[in-house]
């Protein structure tokens, strides 16, 4: 049935006094602040609700924000105000100094331009061409700043202190003008020049994303799993309840020996690692001569709701490590583990260490915590409070969605990863560029509620990993100081993530002798840096000090991708050369389906 498109009173016409309401209360909220009174935050059943489940945490993080300001000294708060009060009145000035008599009798005064420049979402010259705007833009720059300083004076410490940081962050992010079309210029020129086409465009990206469930940000129709992402050829030759097991074809004719498996994180799909052949690091580990087998989790659905972390590691990990060395007739394997499935390997190597299987030749841990002290921005989301709740609501089964999920992720940079689509796609009428990793970013996996439970309690909250015979996994104690292998480990220096610092500390717990790289960049793109491109650099140090910053003081930095580095430690580990298995499989494991699978398919 057709259904025909809402009119501008109907959507907008319900949003913008919200913006209006939203945008006073933040002014308002500011105002009483710094002139003595402390207020309540603003809460309105109106507020639109981007951030899935992450709205209980907030409430619960907004109430903690109410009680640490009003522990602030009142001699701090009251320099505070001062401070404000002058800035107030200078941005007042600026701001007049403009008008027509005035500025020659109030002198030389700093312009509003100023106020937003290194801000870009006022980079728009439009933002400029009426005062009204820039004013408005420079208010909001201003109020935002001192509800940082606020927050800054309150006495909350570690985790807390984090929790509420992130939440100001969030409430100053979504009170940006540029985010209301009642105050964006950039976006009421585009429907004056459309002749009202963009409210149309955005009205459908409006109700395109509400079916969806997400806040799109990517054309998802130019992208098709298996045909222009995760291309390379590969057949699935095992699978299970938990994962396919994708081996991929040669690009040489001799191959080592040693075969490699991979094990990915479950939370989002495999193909980060082999996006496009420039950029593959799946393609680029079969060019160096591995035989490359591949964990490809399942995408959990209502029968997978029951599976725990002891499924995951026996069934999934150990299971995997078992058919690759029947199928390549090998006694032993590398193996490699990317963020959360590094988690699950090194779990999954101390459960094998004390069974006495000593079969994995190498391992390398790319941007893993195994240690969870510090867990860098995710450690927001997690207390008490928090997991008790999930376990109640999950973990005797249930799935964590992948939505939610992903709502947490971008919430830690809600500039970037929401607030620009909910303008450009809602205000502006534009639709989203096609962009591979943005693909995969929204391509999100739901996780069994006891595996997920497990996961939080025994490392983001308690730490129980990283202490011999703390927890119990496939009824074995945890002590990761069996893995004595050689270990090579990746951290990455802006990764917020996996903290590189907090990353360094496997090279304390692990036996083997292990080589730490710190790589350029962030979690994805610090990983995902081919080495034909060579971009980029990373540092070396052979030496391993207690102290990560005494490691990197002593680091030498070396040009270029860390692919050529690993690839250089790991040629001594892939064993003789043989020739190429010419079909995939074997007569036990036999070829199920072309990879990459239909496991990866399958979209929530």
């Amino acid at each position: 049935m057709n259904k025909q498109i809402p009119s501008f009173e109907e959507v907008f016409g319900q949003l913008l006094p919200v913006a209006k309401q939203m945008q006073t209360q933040f002014q308002e909220q500011v105002q009483q602040l710094f002139s003595g009174t402390i207020p309540s935050l603003p809460v309105s059943e109106h507020t639109p609700n981007l951030l899935g489940s992450v709205g209980p945490f907030m409430t619960s993080v907004m109430s903690a924000f109410q009680h640490s300001l009003g522990k602030v000294p009142l001699n701090s708060l009251s320099q505070l105000q001062s401070e404000y009060a002058t800035e107030f009145s200078a941005l007042l000035s600026s701001a007049f100094s403009s008008m027509p008599n005035v500025g020659e009798e109030t002198g030389k005064h700093v312009s509003l331009d100023e106020w937003i420049s290194d801000d870009k979402r006022f980079a728009s010259k439009d933002w400029r061409d009426h005062g009204i705007y820039e004013l408005t833009a420079a208010l909001y720059s201003l109020n935002a700043k001192y509800t940082r300083k606020v927050a800054e004076l309150m006495p909350a410490e570690g985790r807390e202190k984090r929790q509420i940081d992130y939440a100001i962050e969030q409430f100053v992010d979504a009170m940006s003008p540029s985010n209301f079309f009642v105050s964006n210029p950039e976006a009421q020129k585009r429907l004056l020049e459309t002749k009202g086409e963009s409210l149309t465009l955005a009205i459908q990206n409006l109700l395109g994303d509400l079916q969806k469930g997400r806040i799109s940000q990517t054309d998802e129709s130019a992208f098709e799993v298996g045909v222009n992402v995760a291309r390379s050829e590969g057949e699935v030759v095992f699978e299970n309840a938990l994962f396919q097991l994708i081996q991929y074809k040669p690009l040489t004719e001799q191959v080592g020996q040693i075969p490699m498996l991979f094990v990915p994180p479950c939370i989002n799909k495999f193909y980060i690692l082999d996006l496009q052949p420039a950029n593959s690091l799946v393609r680029y580990v079969v060019e160096q001569g591995h035989t490359l087998f591949l964990v490809s989790w399942k995408n959990p659905t209502q029968e997978e709701q029951a599976l725990t972390w002891d499924d995951y590691i026996e069934h999934g990990v150990i299971k995997a490590m078992d058919v690759v060395k029947k199928i390549r007739k090998q006694p032993r394997l590398n193996v490699l583990g990317f963020c959360v499935g590094g988690t699950l390997l090194a779990t999954a190597l101390s459960v094998l260490a004390n069974r006495g299987d000593d079969s994995v030749n190498s391992v390398t841990f790319l941007t893993t915590l195994l240690d969870f002290e510090d867990t860098g921005a995710l450690g927001v989301f997690v207390d008490e409070e928090q997991v008790r709740a999930r376990e109640e609501a999950i973990g005797n089964g249930g799935l964590m969605l992948g939505k939610d999920l992903a709502s947490a992720f971008s919430s830690l940079r809600p500039t970037d990863l929401i607030w620009n689509y909910v303008v450009n796609n809602y205000l502006k009428g534009e639709k989203p560029t096609a962009f591979d990793l943005l693909y995969w970013n929204s391509d999100s996996t739901n996780l069994p509620g006891p595996m997920f439970c497990w996961y939080l309690r025994n490392t983001y909250l308690e730490n129980n990993l990283c202490e011999p015979g703390k927890v119990e996994v496939c009824g074995e104690p945890v002590d990761l100081g069996l893995i004595d292998m050689p270990v090579y480990v990746l951290a990455t220096r802006e990764d917020h993530i996996v903290p590189w610092q907090t990353a360094y500390h496997t090279t304390q717990y692990v036996s083997g002798d292990v080589r730490f790289v710190l790589g350029a960049s962030g979690h994805i793109a610090g990983v995902v840096n081919p080495a034909a491109k060579n971009k980029r650099s990373f540092w070396r140090n052979d030496n391993l000090p207690d102290s990560a910053q005494q490691w990197l003081v002593e680091a030498t930095e070396v040009p270029g991708s860390w692919w050529n580095d690993w690839a250089a430690w790991l040629e001594d580990k892939k064993g003789k050369l043989v020739k190429a298995p010419a079909k995939a499989g074997n007569p036990t494991y036999k070829p199920v389906e072309q990879a990459p699978g239909r496991y990866v398919k399958a979209r929530i």
